[in-house]
C-alpha cells in the first residue's frame, strides 16, 4: 500500500496543515536535495517547479514521509540536472517547504516555498536520494541601518522604473507583497535578483553573499544592466511598431492613388502595364511565325490570369523571356582581314600558325559576306592563350563575346533548359547567352569542353550535338522556350587541353592546335603584355622597376619552363612584389632587375640546364602531355648474368609496356645484325626504368627510344652525342609516326638538344612547323629501325 504522501497518477499529495517557520534551533539538520540546472532558488521566491519523475520520485517519496516536507534546492553546473553528480553541487542553496506535489505524463510538479539559505556540511548519501547535513548560517548587517534603508529605497526604485517596461514584473510583485513587507530588506534584495536575467553564476554569487550590504551591491548592480536592457527593448519595440505604422499608412496611401488614377484613367494596373511592355518589344524585332503564334497565345492567357495565381509568375516570366530574346537582330560583322591581323598581333606574340587558320577562317566568310555556321576548338596546354585568342577573334568581328565554362557540367538542363513545369526553371546556358549579348550571332566559348561530365541527370556532351551541329542549329528547341531558336548565325569557339572529347562532337568541330612557347617568344610575350600587367595590378609606375631581357630568360629556364605563360605571370608577379616592397621601404627608383636580383627575389631556380646524360644504355626520348611537350630519360642496365630476365619501372601504362616488350624482342632478335653480342640476353637479368616514377606515363611513342637503350647496353657502347627521338617500334622493325611533333621538338628546343630522329611518316608534320622552331636543328628521318642505328652508332 502507497504511503499517503506518495504520488499517485493525476492525484495531489496530502499534505498536513501548514506549518509556521520553526525557531532557529528546530531547523532540520538533514535535507534531501533537489537540484536546478537554469538557475539558483531565492528565499523570497515561491515558484512552481517540474523535475523528471524517472529520476526524482524516490526523493519526492522520501520527502513526503518526512514532518516537515522540506528539500534544499542546490544549483548544478551541467545543464541536464538529471545527470547531476555530488561534485556538481554548489555549496549554498536554499531551503524550500515543498506544496501540493503532483505527477502526470512522467513529471512531477510542486509548489517550492522559498524559505532560508543552507550550506552543506556534509554529505551522507552519494547517490540519489540525495541526503546532507547542513547548518543555516546568519546574514551579518543591520536591517534597521540608515544605509541599508537608503540601498532599499534604490532597489525599491529602480523596480518601480522596470514595472512599465515589463508588465510581468508587477504579477511577481504582488506575489512577493503578500508574503513580506517591503521594509524587509534581506527579502527584498532576493526578490530583487530573482527578477533580473542574469546569468546562473552572478545569481548564485548573490545567494551566497550573506552580509546584507554586498549582497544588496550586487542586486543594484544587475538591476542596473536589467533596467538598461529593458529600456532598449523598449525602444526598439517603439520604433518598430512606428515604422511598421508608417508602411501601412503609407500602403493605403498607395492603393487609394492606384485607385484613383485608375479611375481618372491615368494609370494602369500591373497586367495592362506588363502586356503593354510586352508588345513594345514585339514591335523591335522580327519573330518567326511559329514563335509569333506561340507569343500570341501565351498574351491571350496571360490577360486572363489573376494576378494573384501561381500561374500567373509562370507565365509572365516565360513571356519575358520570349520577347526579350534578340529574334532576327544580327550585328555587322567586319570583315577587314589587315585589321584582323593587327587586332591578333597586338593581342597575341607567337603563334603564327594559329593565326594564319583564323585569317583563313575570316577569309572564308569576307568571301561569303557572313561568318557562321563554324565551330572552332582550340587544343593546348594550359596557359598559351586560348580564351585570349576566342575574345580577339570577336572583336575582330566586331561581335559580343560570351563565354561559360563547360568543366564538371553534368546536367544537360544546363545546355537545353529545364521544362517550364518545374520550380524555378530557366532556359539553358545558350538561350542565356544570346539574351546577354543582345544580337543572335555572338562569338560564343565554350570553355574546358573536354572536361565536361555526365551523371543520372544527363550527358551534356550529347545535348551539345544539336547545338554544335551546323545542320541542326538552325532549328535549335531549348526545352523551356518551347520555341526553335536559330543558332546558325552564332560563331562557337570550343577550348580543350587534350584530345578527351566524344568522337561525334569533336567531328562537328574544326580543329586548331596551339602548342606551347619556346623561350624567345615567352620573352616576347612578357616584355609586351606580362610585365605591363604585372605592373598595373602591383600599383608600379612604368619607370619605377626595370626588369632586363637576360633577367626575363632567366625566369623563363630556371622557374617558368611550362608550355604556358601562366606560370611565368605569378613568377613575374612576385618579383613586382619584391620591388614594391622595396620601394616602400625607402629604396630609390628605378629598381633595376637583373639575373642576380631574380634568384635574391625568388631563391635558387627550380630548374637547373642539365646536359642529357651520356652513358652505356641511357638514351634521351621526347613525350607528349596535356601540359606540352618534354624529354625523358630511358636507363636500361644488367643487374646480374645468373638467369635471363626482363624488368620494367617507372609507373609505366599498359600500351607502353607492351611497347618496351616489343623493343626487347626485336632487339634480342637482331643482336647479330646490330654487332652486338648475340647471347647477350640469354643470361642477362635486365632492368628498364623510365625515372619520375612518381608520374604516370603511357603511349606507343617510346618504343624507338627503349630498343636504342636496349642496343647500347647490348653493345656497351654509349650515345656520341647529344640527340633525342620519338617513334612507334614495331616487331619487324618498322619505325610509325606518331603525335605531338610540334611539342616534342619545341621541348628538345627548351632542353638544348639540337639533333633529333623522328619517324619517317611525320616528316610532313615536322614540314608544317614555323622556322623559327626548325631553326638550327638537325632532323633525321627514320622508316626503319636500321635508318636509327645508322644516326646513333655511326
Amino acid at each position: 500500500m502507497p504511503n499517503e504522501n506518495t504520488p499517485i497518477e493525476g492525484e495531489i499529495l496530502k499534505q498536513p496543515e501548514e506549518q509556521k517557520l520553526l525557531p532557529a534551533e528546530r531547523w532540520p539538520s538533514e535535507l534531501h536535495l533537489l537540484p536546478l540546472s537554469e538557475k539558483p532558488f531565492f528565499p523570497a521566491q515561491t515558484l512552481p517547479l517540474i523535475m523528471n519523475e524517472s529520476a526524482w520520485m524516490e526523493t519526492v517519496e522520501a520527502i513526503g514521509e518526512s514532518t516537515h516536507h522540506m528539500v534544499g534546492l542546490v544549483l548544478v553546473k551541467p545543464e541536464d540536472s538529471d545527470n547531476a553528480t555530488r561534485e556538481d553541487f554548489k555549496t549554498l542553496g536554499t531551503v524550500v517547504r515543498m506544496h501540493h506535489p503532483a505527477k502526470n505524463e512522467g513529471k512531477i510538479q510542486f509548489i517550492a516555498e522559498g524559505l532560508r539559505r543552507f550550506r552543506i556540511v556534509e554529505w551522507i548519501s552519494d547517490k540519489a536520494p540525495y541526503k546532507v547535513r547542513v547548518e543555516y548560517p546568519n546574514e551579518p548587517g543591520k536591517p534597521d541601518s540608515e544605509e541599508i534603508k537608503a540601498y532599499a529605497m534604490a532597489i525599491i526604485n529602480t523596480i518601480k522604473d522596470l514595472i512599465p517596461l515589463n508588465p510581468l514584473y508587477s504579477e511577481e510583485l504582488k506575489f512577493f507583497l503578500n508574503r513580506f513587507s517591503p521594509n524587509e530588506p534581506s527579502p527584498l534584495a532576493d526578490f530583487a535578483a530573482s527578477l533580473t536575467t542574469a546569468t546562473k553564476q552572478e545569481l548564485q554569487d548573490v545567494l551566497e553573499s550573506l552580509g546584507l550590504k554586498r549582497r544588496m551591491e550586487k542586486v543594484l548592480v544587475l538591476m542596473k544592466k536589467e533596467l538598461d536592457v529593458a529600456k532598449l527593448q523598449s525602444q526598439i519595440r517603439g520604433r518598430m511598431e512606428e515604422k511598421m505604422s508608417e508602411q501601412q499608412r503609407e500602403f493605403f496611401l498607395r492603393e487609394q492613388l492606384k485607385t484613383i488614377q485608375k479611375e481618372l484613367g491615368l494609370s494602369k494596373d500591373d497586367k495592362t502595364a506588363e502586356l503593354e511592355t510586352f508588345r513594345e518589344r514585339i514591335k523591335k524585332i522580327t519573330l518567326p511565325e511559329a514563335a509569333k503564334k506561340r507569343i500570341d497565345e501565351e498574351m491571350a492567357k496571360f490577360s486572363v490570369l489573376e494576378t494573384g495565381s501561381a500561374e500567373y509568375t509562370v507565365s509572365r516570366n516565360y513571356l519575358d523571356w520570349l520577347t526579350v530574346l534578340p529574334w532576327g537582330m544580327l550585328s555587322e560583322d567586319k570583315l577587314d582581314l589587315k585589321r584582323a591581323r593587327k587586332i591578333l598581333d597586338r593581342d597575341h606574340d607567337g603563334l603564327d600558325d594559329v593565326k594564319d587558320r583564323i585569317i583563313e577562317f575570316l577569309a572564308v566568310g569576307a568571301m561569303k559576306g557572313e561568318v557562321s555556321g563554324s565551330i572552332l576548338l582550340l587544343v593546348g596546354p594550359p596557359g598559351v592563350g586560348k580564351t585570349s585568342i576566342g575574345k580577339s577573334v570577336a572583336e575582330a568581328l566586331g561581335r559580343k563575346f560570351f563565354r561559360f565554362s563547360l568543366g564538371g557540367m553534368r546536367d544537360e538542363a544546363e545546355i537545353k533548359g529545364h521544362r517550364r513545369t518545374y520550380i524555378g526553371a530557366m532556359p539553358g546556358k545558350f538561350i542565356q547567352a544570346l539574351k546577354e549579348a543582345g544580337t543572335a550571332n555572338p562569338v560564343i566559348m565554350l570553355d574546358e569542353v573536354d572536361k565536361i561530365g555526365a551523371s543520372y541527370q544527363g550527358d551534356p556532351a550529347s545535348a551539345l550535338l544539336e547545338v554544335l551541329d551546323p545542320e541542326q542549329n538552325a532549328d535549335f528547341l531549348d526545352h523551356y522556350l518551347d520555341v526553335r531558336f536559330d543558332l546558325s548565325k552564332a560563331l562557337f569557339i570550343c577550348t580543350a587541353n587534350q584530345f578527351s572529347i566524344p568522337g561525334p562532337l569533336l567531328d562537328r568541330m574544326e580543329v586548331i592546335q596551339l602548342s606551347g612557347y619556346i623561350t624567345e617568344e615567352k620573352i616576347d610575350i612578357a616584355k609586351h603584355h606580362l610585365w605591363p600587367k604585372v605592373l598595373v595590378k602591383s600599383g608600379l609606375k612604368k619607370g619605377q622597376v626595370q626588369i632586363s631581357d637576360s633577367a626575363i630568360r632567366h625566369v623563363i629556364e630556371g622557374y617558368a619552363r611550362e608550355a604556358g605563360v601562366r606560370n611565368l605571370e605569378k613568377q613575374l608577379g612576385r618579383v613586382a612584389r619584391k620591388a614594391v616592397v622595396q620601394i616602400l621601404n625607402g629604396t630609390t627608383t628605378p629598381i633595376k632587375v637583373g639575373v642576380k636580383e631574380i634568384e635574391t627575389y625568388l631563391d635558387k631556380p627550380i630548374f637547373h640546364k642539365d646536359k642529357p646524360q651520356s652513358a652505356v644504355g641511357v638514351v634521351t626520348g621526347l613525350a607528349w602531355t596535356s601540359l606540352g611537350g618534354t624529354t625523358l630519360d630511358v636507363e636500361a642496365t644488367r643487374v646480374h648474368t645468373l638467369n635471363r630476365g626482363f624488368k620494367l619501372t617507372g609507373k609505366l601504362g599498359e600500351v607502353m609496356k607492351e611497347s618496351a616488350e616489343i623493343a626487347y624482342s626485336y632487339i634480342a632478335s637482331n643482336l647479330k645484325t646490330y654487332k652486338a653480342d648475340k647471347t647477350f640476353f640469354d643470361s642477362s637479368f635486365v632492368h628498364l626504368h623510365i625515372p619520375e616514377g612518381a608520374t604516370p606515363k603511357d603511349g606507343p611513342s617510346a618504343g624507338v627510344t627503349m630498343a636504342t637503350a636496349l642496343l647500347s647496353l647490348a653493345r656497351n657502347e654509349k650515345l656520341a652525342r647529344p640527340l633525342a627521338m620519338t617513334g612507334e617500334l614495331s616487331l619487324t622493325g618498322q619505325v610509325l609516326p606518331v603525335g605531338g611533333i610540334r611539342e616534342k621538338v619545341i621541348a628538345a628546343r627548351r632542353a638544348g638538344i639540337m639533333e633529333l630522329i623522328l619517324p619517317d611518316e611525320n616528316r610532313r608534320d615536322f614540314e608544317k612547323l614555323p622556322d623559327y622552331i626548325r631553326k638550327g636543328i638537325t632532323i633525321h628521318f627514320a622508316k626503319h629501325y636500321r635508318d636509327v642505328v645508322k644516326v646513333v652508332f655511326k
